[in-house]
Order: structure tokens, then sequence, then C-alpha cells
């Protein structure tokens, strides 16, 4: 991947992941949009880091996504690189009916339905520009957390919805990368217990993950996500029950329910 003179999109960038590689992307010079949900919070990214833009969009309303789109493409008609980073990850306890069901498609919305809108939502200008899209998946998509199990499957949704469109598009001149992190530190992963998961810094995340950027890699897996990949293959039983172990404690009881 062309790492200088982009004009860069990415979701969810006011926090976390996708504001580190905002920042790395910025420091090389491109052109960098962040969207978020938090108007606030964005106004607080623009105000330490005035070369971002920032743009209020929420990646789960459809009606926002055509919004943001038009207003891109108006402004922006250069843009040449989509990066679908937006996501949240809740712990769910399956064991129990969910009282707002609702609520228990928030993961899938975001985190599916909102790379799946972003993508076509772009994909004209994308190809246009012969532009790249970068899908941030997980390594769980490989194995699940069982704590977190809407979200472990929308990252394995991901992961295919990744590939297919590599392909569909082999002929188009858009690149299709999928970054399947590890577990990061951030606010997502604060409620791990010390210890039960090995963490890696954004810093570190951001600095593996654009090697391999420069390199061309069109699948990346920083940290563990190489070695979950490879105990998938070698020992699923083992490495499923050793996750099951890390975070079972992170299971939510339900009411009425002794746990």
């Amino acid at each position: 991947m062309n790492l200088q003179n982009r004009t860069i999109l990415i979701t969810g960038g006011s926090a976390g992941i996708g504001l580190a590689f905002a920042l790395k992307f910025a420091e090389l010079g491109n052109e960098v949009i962040v969207t978020g949900r938090r108007q606030r919070v964005l106004e607080e990214v623009k105000a330490k880091y005035p070369k971002l833009h920032t743009i209020q969009s929420d990646v789960a309303d459809p009606a926002q996504i055509a919004g943001l789109a038009a207003r891109v493409k108006a402004d922006l008609p250069k843009l040449d690189v989509l990066m679908n980073n937006a996501g949240i990850m809740l712990y769910k306890n399956l064991r129990a009916p969910a009282t707002d069901l609702a609520a228990l498609m928030t993961e899938v919305n975001i985190n599916v339905g909102g790379v799946i809108g972003m993508t076509s939502a772009f994909i004209d200008i994308l190809t246009a520009n012969k532009g790249t899209v970068i899908n941030v998946s997980s390594a769980l998509a490989f194995v699940p957390l069982p704590a977190a199990p809407i979200y472990s499957a929308t990252k394995a949704a991901i992961h295919s919805y990744t590939q297919s469109l590599r392909f569909q598009l082999e002929e188009s001149g858009v690149e299709i990368i999928e970054l399947m992190p590890p577990a990061v530190k951030t606010d997502m992963t604060a409620a791990l217990p010390e210890g039960a998961i090995s963490l890696i810094t954004t810093d570190e995340l951001v600095k593996q993950s654009f090697a391999s950027l420069k390199a061309g890699a069109l699948e990346i897996r920083p940290g563990q996500s190489k070695t979950l990949a490879r105990m998938r293959r070698l020992a699923p039983d083992f490495i499923n029950g050793q996750l099951w172990k890390a975070s079972r404690k992170l299971v939510p009881v339900a009411v009425g329910q002794a746990g």
C-alpha cells in the first residue's frame, strides 16, 4: 500500500485504534478524515489535532452513511482510502432471554452493517480513484472470545466479507486489505482481567501494521493474531478452552440467574 499523498477516511477514528492510525497517517503527510458518533469527543480531537478533519456520523444509521458519502464526495473528491474501523464489543449472557431484542443486534449493526454500508456507499469514488479499503476485523475471527460471542461472530463475518470483496474487485484496481488486531490496550478491553489475555499497545499495533502495509500485505496479523490463527488449525479445542477460561467471569449474570 502506498502510505503517502492519500486522502483517508477512518470510521470510529476519535479514539483507540482508529485515532492511532489517523495520527500515523497524518504524520506521513496524508489528508485524514475521522468519523465518530459523539460530537463532543470529535471536537476534543479536533482541538488537540487540528490537522485532522472530523465529521459526526454513525455507521449503524444508513441515512447518516448516505449523508456522509455525499458530503465527502463533494468536499474531498480525491478520497482514495476507506478504513472501516468503527466497532463495539459487548459481553453477553446467552443462557438467558434478552430483554431487548433490538439492542441485542447493536454489535451486528455497527460492526457488520457499518462495514458493508460504508463500503457500498464509497465504492464508486474508491474505484474511480483506484483506492484502498482497509477492513478492521480481529484475531477473534479465527477463535471466539466466548464472553463476547456476538462481537466475535461479527469479526468472523467481516473476515469472510473481505475475502469476497477482494475477489469481486480484483480487476477494479481497488486494493482490499484486512487488518486483524490481537487484543489491544484500549477502552474496549479495559474490563479484561489483568494477565488473563496479553495486550499490545496501540503504538505497537501501528508499528507492526504499517510495516506490513508498506510491504504490501493484504491480510495483516500483528502480534498474537498469528498465534491464534495457527492454534485454530493445530489445537482448536485447546485454544477455545483457554479463551473461555480467560473470559468466563466477564459474562454478565442475568436477573434471577445464579451465574
